[in-house]
C-alpha cells in the first residue's frame, strides 16, 4: 500500500484514533488542534501536532475533518466544525496542489455538500471536485475502544461525487478490513451515521421501557430479552422490516402492539415509545391508503380510455395502474 500524506483536523477521541491508525499503517500524519491539553498529550506521545493547518509545500494530501459536533437542544452545534472547515479552506487557497477533504465528523445529512462545500469554496476560491476533492467517510468508533474499532472496522462507508476520490479512499481504507460500501451522494453516508446511532438508541429505549413493565410484574427481564434477541426476526434477519414506506400489517403485530399498550395501562405503566410505534404505523397506513386510492382513481380513468381503444381496435385492454396499486398497498407483515 502506498503511503499517503494525511492531516487530522480536530484531534479528540475520533481524530486521535483515526490519525494513530493511519500512522500504524505507514502513512505520514499531522494532527491539528487548538486545545492546549490535547496538544500536550499528543506531543508527549511523539506525534506531529500543530495548531494550524498549512498546506504550502505539501504534496497531494488527505484532510480528515474530525471536529466536535455536539448537540444544543434539538440541533447539532456546528460552531467548532465550521471554524475548522474555514481554516482548511484558507489553507487550500495557499496551496497549488489538489488536496482532498473528507468529512468524518457526525453531521446533519447534507452538510458535506452544504456547509462544508460552501465554506471551502468561499475561502479557497476553488470549486469542489475540481480544485479540491470532497467526500464523506463517517466514523463508527466507540469511545471506550476507538483505536481498536478503527484498526478493525466492521463497516466502512465512503461517499463522493468524484469516482477517483471514492476509489482513492477505498484503496486507503480497504486494507483495514470489514465491509466497505460506497455511495455517490455524501448525504446518504451522513444519513447512515445518524440512523445508525438513532437505531441503537431506540433499541436501548425499547428494552428500558419493557424493563419498566417487567419490574412492575416482578419478573426478570434479562432472560426474556436474551431470548427475544434470538427469536425475533427483527433481530436475526438484517432484511426484515427495513423497507420504508410500508406499515406493518397482518394479524399479530397490530394485535400485540395495541393489546400490550392496554395491558401496560392496567398495571399502571406508561409506554410512550410503544405508543409512538402504533401512532407512526397508523399514520403510514393512512398515507399508503391514500396512495392506493389515488392509484385506483388513475386506473379507472385509464380503463375508460383503454375500453374506448378496445371498442375501436378489438385489442384486449389491460389495467396500467394495477402494479402501482399493488405496490402502494403492500405492507410488512409478521414472520410466517
Amino acid at each position: 500500500m502506498q503511503s499517503s500524506r494525511i492531516f487530522i483536523v480536530g484531534s479528540g477521541v475520533v481524530g486521535a484514533a483515526t490519525g494513530e491508525g493511519f500512522l500504524k499503517a505507514g502513512h505520514k500524519v499531522t494532527f491539528i488542534d487548538v486545545a492546549p491539553a490535547r496538544i500536550a498529550e499528543l506531543t508527549t506521545r511523539g506525534f506531529d501536532v500543530r495548531t494550524e493547518i498549512d498546506l504550502s509545500g505539501e504534496p497531494e494530501s488527505l484532510i480528515f475533518l474530525t471536529l466536535p459536533t455536539p448537540h444544543e437542544g434539538h440541533r447539532y452545534d456546528l460552531t467548532a466544525f465550521e471554524a475548522g472547515t474555514t481554516s482548511v479552506g484558507k489553507a487550500l487557497a495557499g496551496s497549488a496542489t489538489r488536496h482532498t477533504v473528507i468529512v468524518r465528523s457526525t453531521v446533519p445529512p447534507g452538510t458535506t455538500e452544504g456547509l462544508v462545500k460552501d465554506t471551502l469554496e468561499k475561502h479557497s476560491g476553488m470549486t469542489a471536485n475540481e480544485g479540491f476533492g470532497l467526500a464523506s467517510n463517517p466514523e463508527f468508533l466507540r469511545a471506550v475502544s476507538a483505536a481498536e474499532d478503527f484498526a478493525n472496522p466492521w463497516m466502512t462507508i465512503v461517499a463522493g461525487r468524484d469516482p477517483q476520490t471514492v476509489e482513492r479512499l477505498r484503496d486507503l481504507l480497504s486494507p483495514f478490513g470489514g465491509e466497505l460500501r460506497t455511495f455517490t451522494n455524501p448525504a446518504e453516508a451522513e444519513f447512515i451515521k445518524a440512523a445508525h446511532n438513532i437505531y441503537n438508541a431506540t433499541k436501548i429505549s425499547f428494552w428500558n421501557e419493557m424493563w419498566l413493565v417487567a419490574q412492575k410484574m416482578g419478573v426478570d427481564l434479562d432472560p426474556i430479552a436474551a431470548t427475544v434477541a434470538r427469536s425475533a426476526e427483527g433481530s436475526i434477519n438484517p432484511q426484515y422490516g427495513i423497507r420504508g414506506g410500508a406499515p406493518y400489517g397482518g394479524v399479530c403485530l397490530p394485535k400485540d402492539t395495541t393489546g400490550f399498550l392496554g395491558f401496560a395501562d392496567t398495571i399502571g405503566v406508561d409506554m410512550p415509545l410503544l405508543t409512538a410505534v402504533v401512532e407512526t404505523n397508523d399514520r403510514l397506513a393512512a398515507i399508503v391508503s391514500d396512495e392506493v386510492d389515488t392509484a385506483s382513481h388513475a386506473a379507472s380513468h385509464a380503463q375508460l380510455r383503454e375500453s374506448a381503444a378496445t371498442a375501436t381496435t378489438g385489442t384486449a385492454a389491460t389495467d396500467p395502474a394495477d402494479e402501482a396499486v399493488a405496490a402502494s398497498g403492500r405492507q410488512q407483515h409478521e414472520p410466517a
